[in-house]
């Protein structure tokens, strides 16, 4: 495999979905809204198109058909071979190990604990509750504590009834551990940094996502009183960031073997 130095390339115009990005962001949300408002059959039906784990939905089907076609494009751009090398440069990679994985979770964690357990508490309402399953294998009886919750009947199933914030801040932290994946490119790209270099980042952390944020997510749910879905911390793992990754190394290895067909040297640019 031939390899140069790192190539930084003319700054291109943004295209015209890149350049009113938060336009499109805001119409989305504003159409969400709209459609809760207006159309609440229609987002339930949605809702319900789920993959289900003990009874209880665990992931979207429309949000993992989504992320897939918005993960596979930088999947299938990564090189595997690179990201090994990468490893060679100690100081970029650590950085952003640090960054994510042993900083950002905990930062993340107390904001959102702050915000939710006491800023917008009186909007969010002390008394509300919120109904969860309990852990797989977990059998305790009525009125029996676990976390922060307690067990009660609902509908003749035992569930966890839980604060409500206790579930908004359970969301905060799973989306709040994964790291972000394609907008790191348009803002690489915004900065004008090194397209090569910025996808390696950005592989090593999808890669280190696989390991980690089952653990991570797991423990802070723990810290935060809430039970901890390891069936469910698997199944999203499985579909949101292996599911994409394969596929995109699948897709780049005959990529590859058809280049190599046609004579072509592929080529690295590793910083």
């Amino acid at each position: 495999m031939a390899t140069k130095a790192c190539i930084t390339k003319e700054p291109q115009g943004l295209g015209f979905f890149e350049k009113y990005l938060p336009v499109w962001v805001f119409l989305c949300i504003i159409a969400g809204i709209l459609l809760g408002r207006f159309a609440p059959d229609l987002a339930l039906y949605l809702d319900g198109l789920s993959l289900y784990v003990n009874g209880a939905p665990v992931v979207s089907i429309p949000i993992a058909i989504c992320l897939f076609f918005m993960m596979y494009p930088i999947m299938v751009k990564i090189d595997f071979a690179e990201v090994l090398l990468a490893g060679k440069h100690i100081k970029p990679v650590g950085l952003t190990l640090l960054i994510n994985w042993a900083i950002k979770p905990f930062t993340m964690y107390l904001i959102s604990i702050f915000f939710l357990g006491t800023v917008f508490l009186h909007f969010i309402g002390p008394e509300a509750v919120d109904l969860v399953k309990m852990p797989f294998g977990l059998d305790l009886p009525l009125g029996a504590s676990y976390g922060d919750g307690t067990v009660v009947l609902a509908d003749g199933v035992k569930m966890l009834e839980i604060p409500l914030w206790r579930s908004y801040l359970a969301g905060c932290i799973l989306l709040g551990i994964a790291p972000c994946t394609a907008m790191v490119l348009v803002w690489g790209y915004l900065a004008r940094g090194n397209d090569s270099h910025t996808l390696v980042m950005v592989a090593i952390n999808s890669l280190v996502m696989l390991l980690l944020y089952g653990p991570l997510g797991g423990f802070l749910l723990g810290v935060g009183k809430l039970p901890v879905p390891w069936e469910a911390l698997a199944l999203s793992i499985g579909i949101y960031v292996a599911l994409p990754l394969a596929a995109g190394y699948i897709s780049e290895s005959l990529l590859l073997k058809r280049k190599v067909r046609n004579g072509s040297t592929p080529v690295s640019y590793i910083c």
